[in-house]
């Protein structure tokens, strides 16, 4: 969701309205077929408190889609009902990795300002010391000798 509230009476496509004899006509299916599809885990609608179904906008276009899958294409029910699982996963998986990426532009934004904290934090009065170059020279020191005034 998007974080606001919503309207209690806004419909959306979620919004189950439909009766199963509308949900029928609208998907072009027979509500015998409608049954079937939610007995087999298909489609599911919400239920009343009667146990009536109601069908969402949503709910007819996987029905439209289920009955395009299985004429048009061929597939049987449970291979049908494996592929909406598949999507389903696939919705769930792309919402998943967008929490993620929100969560770590939130922890790289906040290490950001920490950095940029300790950074504000140094006394510019300190000279950065640089290490010395080392080399494999020998240097060899011998005192000059004192002469002798005989």
């Amino acid at each position: 969701m998007d974080g606001r509230r919503r309207n209690p009476y806004e419909l959306t496509e979620e919004t189950p309205v439909y009766v199963i004899s509308v949900a029928a006509q609208l998907s072009g299916l027979h509500p015998q077929t409608l049954r079937q599809y939610d007995r087999l885990g298909l489609v599911s609608p919400d239920r009343t408190a009667g146990r009536g179904r109601r069908y969402s906008a949503r709910d007819i276009e996987l029905l439209r889609q289920v009955q395009q899958l299985s004429q048009d294409e061929g597939i049987n029910l449970a291979g049908i009902k494996r592929i909406i699982e598949l999507e389903n996963q696939v919705v769930a998986l792309q919402s998943r990795v967008a929490e993620l990426q929100d969560a770590l532009e939130g922890a790289a934004a906040a290490m950001r300002q920490r950095e940029a904290a300790v950074h504000a934090s140094y006394r510019r009065d300190l000279v950065p010391y640089q290490e010395v170059q080392q080399t494999s020279a020998l240097v060899v020191w011998r005192p000059k000798r004192q002469q002798s005034s005989d």
